[in-house]
């Protein structure tokens, strides 16, 4: 048979393909897209029919239906005033917690998920590398998702099997719960305050024995409130001591007036004064006066003036005449006198001051006394009283620290209790079950498998054509050598072929 020969004009420039090149592309790799698209849409339908994928869902719920105490050396604050709001953290962190690969290893240990198989036989995999294949394996088909504008986190598993769906989340849901009540509050703080107590109520007891045997040894209650009696009744003393000081000075002062008084008026006062002469004096004198000048009248004749005798005479005479003169001009004065009250009221003032400033002055002695014994026993109950507060410090801080550790025990008490309860901050919203239909129903899975098998299909057969080195087309020629194509000769068919032989 001829062939046909085409001459071909040089083309300056290539044109963006065409549905004709497209098709092109099919027509020549008709084939391999048959062939394909059969394996993978077979292979897609046999797939969904012999290993449907079952979906498990289980939703968590975050609240606040409790609130822990924290561990700290004080006494719990009241919660009452805390908001109820999860954060957003808080939601993060129990996505990461479901998410924990200890908490899968659990999982898989506890569901049986990474048991020897026949790959694992065959690829001589011991127990660690199964368990952590599974492991990987679980975490890829577990989604865990928290819930826009909620507190939900939702958790998916998809297996070949439906009860071990359910299975595998009922597992997750126990193993979640635990590490989340162990993360929350820590292990063995029952024990750790039970211990505590028991130590602080030993040392409560000997702070008690040690006051009440301070208190017997040094006679004392109570030191500071008996020192604070002491000062007061010192501070009265003080003040009685000054008011005697100043009593004192009183009647010392008044004492001086009298003793002035006493010294300067007279003992008794006259009465009644009366003047008058004494005629038997003055009678006295003139004889006596006349008996002496006839006497030295006598002298005289006998002797001379010089004579003793005559001299005695007449002194006699001057003297007698002195008293005669004398009675003259001072007549005699008859005065009548009595006690003076002013002195005798005076005098007795003074007596009764002195006994009152002695009295005064004894008892300023003794409230001196007295001030030094209520210093001495202030100063001892001073120091009786620091001791003592030491002591009761001593006793306030172990009972104070006895009843932090009993308030602890008994939170710890409560929160094992809610632990042992599931009252936890996380609640199960949506608890597992085996579903009983599989994700997609036979008929998706078909559907779904012609459209891969389509689109896998199309896509081998461009890469073959794209990969393959022979030239189909002149343009492919033209773009290679960059030089024009004067001619070319059509594909020999089959069918052409096999006449020609025969």
């Amino acid at each position: 048979m001829p062939q046909e020969l085409q001459i071909v004009a040089a083309r300056g420039s290539l044109n963006s393909p065409t549905l004709r090149d497209v098709a092109a592309v099919f027509f020549r790799q008709k084939r391999l897209l048959a062939i394909s698209f059969a394996v993978i849409a077979t292979t897609g339908i046999l797939y969904s029919a012999l290993f449907p994928s079952y979906k498990a869902e289980m939703k968590v719920l975050l609240r606040r239906g409790r609130i822990d105490p924290a561990v700290s050396a004080t006494p719990t604050a009241s919660p009452a005033f805390e908001h109820d709001e999860i954060t957003e953290e808080e939601l993060n962190s129990e996505v990461e917690l479901l998410r924990d690969k200890d908490l899968l290893r659990e999982v898989v240990l506890n569901t049986g998920l990474g048991q020897r198989t026949w790959v694992s036989a065959l690829t001589f995999q011991n127990p660690e590398e199964r368990t952590e294949k599974a492991v990987r394996r679980l975490a890829g088909n577990l989604e865990v998702q928290p819930v826009r504008k909620s507190h939900l986190i939702t958790i998916d598993y998809v297996s070949s099997d439906a009860a071990r769906s359910a299975a595998v989340l009922h597992s997750l849901e126990r193993a979640y719960l635990a590490k989340h009540a162990a993360n929350v509050r820590p292990s063995g703080q029952q024990l750790f305050f039970e211990k505590q107590v028991n130590e602080s109520r030993i040392l409560l007891d000997e702070a008690q024995g040690d006051l009440i045997a301070f208190t017997r040894k040094q006679g004392v209650v109570s030191a500071g409130l008996e020192r604070d009696l002491v000062l007061q009744k010192l501070s009265d003393a003080m003040a009685g001591e000054l008011g005697l000081e100043s009593a004192i000075a009183e009647v010392g002062a008044r004492l001086r007036v009298l003793d002035s008084n006493v010294h300067d008026l007279p003992q008794r006062r006259v009465v009644e004064i009366k003047s008058a002469n004494n005629p038997q004096l003055q009678e006295k004198l003139n004889s006596k006066l006349l008996e002496l000048e006839l006497q030295r009248t006598a002298l005289i004749t006998k002797f001379q003036p010089s004579y003793r005798l005559v001299q005695q005479v007449d002194e006699q005479i001057a003297q007698t005449k002195s008293a005669i003169q004398a009675e003259e001009v001072k007549p005699l004065r008859d005065e009548t006198t009595q006690d003076n009250p002013e002195f005798d009221w005076a005098h007795s003032e003074r007596l009764k001051s002195e006994v009152q400033l002695r009295g005064l002055a004894q008892k300023r002695e003794a409230a001196r006394e007295q001030i030094s014994a209520y210093r001495a026993a202030a100063e001892k109950l001073e120091a009786n009283a620091v001791a003592q507060q030491d002591i009761e410090q001593q006793v306030k801080s172990a009972e104070e620290k006895y009843l932090l550790y009993s308030n602890k025990r008994e939170e710890a008490r409560i929160g094992d209790a809610l632990d042992q309860n599931g009252v936890l901050n996380v609640a199960i919203a949506q608890q597992p079950r085996a579903p009983a239909l599989p994700v997609w129903s036979f008929l998706a899975a078909t559907c779904f498998s012609f459209i891969g098998a389509c689109g896998f299909s199309t896509a081998i057969v461009f890469v073959n054509d794209y990969l393959a080195p022979s030239f189909r087309t002149p343009a492919e020629v033209f773009e290679f050598l960059g030089s024009p194509v004067l001619a070319s000769l059509p594909a020999v068919r089959e069918n052409v072929r096999d006449s020609e032989a025969s």
